[in-house]
């Protein structure tokens, strides 16, 4: 436990000369890319409980830099800690994402591809296939043995219109070891509390607020498409942005079936470094 609250507060500071702008999301991805030459510093985290198991807390730290104004990659490193069991790093992750349209459109294509290396995870990412509550039941020596190798491959469309975003993500993923390919999906939709700016500087403007609801799970696999015992989540979702740049989001999820956990609460923070290679080079 100790080592997982260190590993929080070096990451949180790490970060803290920063400023961002996020959609209140946590699966799901809008189509928004990150500005060219910023870096975007995030940690998310899920908390929950599986009945007859443990609790626990899978943390995910994303490092995103805008490489151009198409293209936009990000590096992930996963951990969690689980009650009376243990803390330990889960893996990595390197996903790209490529936006075809820079024009903005009625619906806003992204295509993305995601290489992951773990084991053990309970981040909550994305959730596909059959994923669900008895894979959080095995202890972490047992679950580290299983190592998933593979690639994931999204289509996400977004749309933005009188304040809203609507965003949507079909989810294909493959273990390069083999198996099937597992399928899922995440949608979301959002809104600023209010569109107009202030007069004033103000630390709890309506503005500063962006609230929604998302929801996401898994449809099975090649040989059993649909949601038959799949992982549902449905739950609203709102983020604050303070005025030293930093964003703070929060969100309860429920399950929506007996075969997804009962409720994870889901807490995340963000911050932007502008130009971060500029920064760099202004120091030589």
């Amino acid at each position: 436990m100790r080592r997982y609250l260190w590993f929080l507060l070096v990451t949180v500071a790490a970060s803290a000369c920063c400023c961002a702008q996020e959609r209140p999301y946590f699966v799901t991805y809008s189509h928004e890319m990150e500005e060219p030459g910023n870096l975007e510093i995030e940690m998310y985290n899920a908390a929950g409980k599986p009945p007859a198991g443990n609790r626990f807390i899978g943390t995910t730290t994303e490092f995103e830099y805008g490489a151009k104004a198409w293209w936009t990659t990000e590096f992930y490193l996963d951990g969690q800690v689980t009650w009376h069991d243990s803390t330990i790093f889960t893996g990595y992750r390197w996903e790209n994402r490529f936006r075809p349209l820079l024009r903005e459109h009625r619906i806003n294509p992204v295509i993305y591809i995601e290489f992951e290396n773990t084991s053990a995870d309970k981040a909550l990412r994305e959730v596909v296939g059959h994923d669900g509550r008895p894979d959080f039941l095995d202890t972490n020596a047992e679950a580290r043995v299983d190592k998933e190798r593979e690639i994931e491959l999204k289509l996400i469309l977004g749309s933005n219109f009188r304040g809203w975003n609507l965003s949507e993500n079909f989810i294909a993923e493959k273990n390069l070891g083999g198996g099937a390919w597992e399928f899922g999906y995440a949608v979301a939709a959002s809104r600023p509390l209010s569109l107009a700016a202030s007069a004033h500087k103000c630390t709890f403007c309506p503005e500063k607020f962006q609230a929604g609801v998302e929801m996401y799970g898994g449809l099975g696999d090649w040989n059993s498409f649909g949601t038959r015992l799949t992982s549902q989540y449905l739950g609203p979702t709102i983020n604050w942005s303070a005025p030293n740049g930093m964003t703070l989001s929060f969100s309860p999820q429920f399950g929506l079936n007996d075969y997804s956990l009962p409720h994870t609460y889901r807490v995340g923070i963000s911050y932007e470094i502008e130009q971060v290679v500029n920064r760099f080079r202004r120091g030589e």
